[in-house]
């Protein structure tokens, strides 16, 4: 059903609320703006799809954002992190619960961050027409292949849902989705703050003090963004912002004269407005500055982090889960450094599947060794030198007493 009014988007929702769990997707424009255009609103339930004009002309969509936040319902997306976050920016409210069916496919072993149409071809055996997926969902009106591939979004996405959830139950794996859903409804995750806007850029900063002109400077086109509601390069260029963080021009004939600076914009306001920044960044006690990239992940001996790269991806394998859900190479850095690390690898589910393991790696009660061809764990006394025992399979069991097909062979 296609909905153009704010009477039949109630009614619609109305109906929606009674059912334990219903597929939402977003289609919405970004290039232009800072922040999301919300365009056209996908949802089903197990009964019939409806797509919500979200441009109609006088429709409120408080009875959509309402829906959302009833916690009676569960909302399934995949890859749902900017839809969340257009829902979060409008009405102020994170959609809560949710499933994200990405998440659940990484944590199922599907692999790093499927896409949609493959997820639903490998779940259900269906094709995805996706010749309209970068139409021009704000153009009126919609056209019946628009609104046919928004409804199969959802529609697919019931089986997908269907499909995993079954899956996770029976590998005692629902919780571990559960945790994660707790921070892709945070609030805190959605929260645009300008005083980080230079984490971004972080990689590519060498001195504390182009990290401190990089901080003010970066901050202040954040804002520019927003009140302007353009994208950031509308503003100002990544490349510029890194020229002016490390050249730090004082002066707007000096900003003038960096290579990619735009011609003429130094004698604007934004360019008097940029000078003021650098000199606020020169300006702060390199005391209160954060860590540098390279300061973050130092004292973690380089050779440690590659035997942990390789403990990772033999525990992804072995456990049929994506090896960048349980942690990235900043993990791995940080880990080798810090046992008391704060990363997701050492709390909750990812730290009984890998972060155990990492420490036991580290504090050397366990080793890697070679298999007939497959990398397995030894588990050793600390302190023990010399070589090592030979490995021998052993029986390790899952929560819920069931040992995966996928599993390799340890070794005490």
């Amino acid at each position: 059903m296609m909905i153009t009014t704010t009477e039949d988007l109630a009614a619609a929702c109305a109906r929606l609320a009674k059912a334990p769990h219903i597929t939402v997707d977003t289609e919405f424009l970004r290039e232009t703006t800072f922040w999301p255009k919300l365009c056209v609103v996908q949802l089903a339930d197990d009964v019939q799809p409806d797509v919500v004009d979200a441009l109609a002309p006088g429709i409120d969509l408080t009875p959509l954002f309402d829906l959302m936040a009833n916690e009676a319902v569960l909302k399934v997306f995949h890859s749902g992190r900017q839809d969340i976050e257009i829902f979060h920016h409008l009405s102020g409210k994170v959609p809560h619960p949710v499933f994200d069916t990405q998440v659940a496919a990484m944590v199922l072993g599907y692999g790093d961050s499927i896409s949609y149409d493959q997820l639903v071809a490998r779940t259900s055996g269906a094709a995805i027409d996706k010749s309209s997926r970068f139409t021009d969902w704000s153009r009126r009106p919609l056209s019946d292949d628009q609104v046919a591939y928004a409804i199969a979004d959802v529609t697919h996405l019931r089986d997908v849902y269907a499909n995993l959830a079954a899956d996770l139950e029976k590998r005692d794996r629902a919780d571990w989705v559960v945790e994660e859903m707790e921070v892709l409804t945070s609030p805190t995750t959605y929260e645009a703050h300008p005083e980080d806007a230079w984490q971004r850029f972080r990689s590519r900063l060498r001195k504390p003090r182009d990290l401190a002109v990089m901080i003010e400077v970066a901050a202040w086109r954040e804002r520019e963004a927003q009140t302007r509601d353009v994208p950031r390069s509308r503003v100002l260029k990544d490349d510029a912002l890194v020229e002016i963080a490390t050249r730090a021009p004082r002066t707007m004939d000096a900003l003038g004269g960096l290579r990619a600076f735009p011609r003429g914009y130094e004698r604007s306001r934004a360019g008097q407005e940029i000078v003021e920044a650098v000199v606020r960044g020169l300006d702060r006690d390199p005391a209160t500055l954060p860590a540098m990239e390279r300061e973050r992940g130092g004292g973690g001996n380089p050779a440690t982090v590659e035997l942990l790269k390789v403990l990772l991806r033999m525990i992804a394998e072995r456990h049929a889960v994506a090896a960048k859900v349980l942690a990235n190479v900043d993990d791995l850095e940080r880990i080798a450094a810090d046992d008391d690390a704060d990363v997701p690898a050492l709390s909750g589910w990812r730290h009984e599947l890998f972060g155990e393991q990492a420490l036991k790696l580290k504090a050397g009660t366990l080793a890697l060794a070679v298999e007939r061809g497959r990398v397995v764990t030894i588990e050793r006394e600390a302190g023990e030198d010399g070589p090592l025992p030979a490995p021998k399979p052993r029986n390790r069991r899952r929560r819920g007493g069931q040992r995966p097909a996928e599993a390799a062979p340890t070794a005490d």
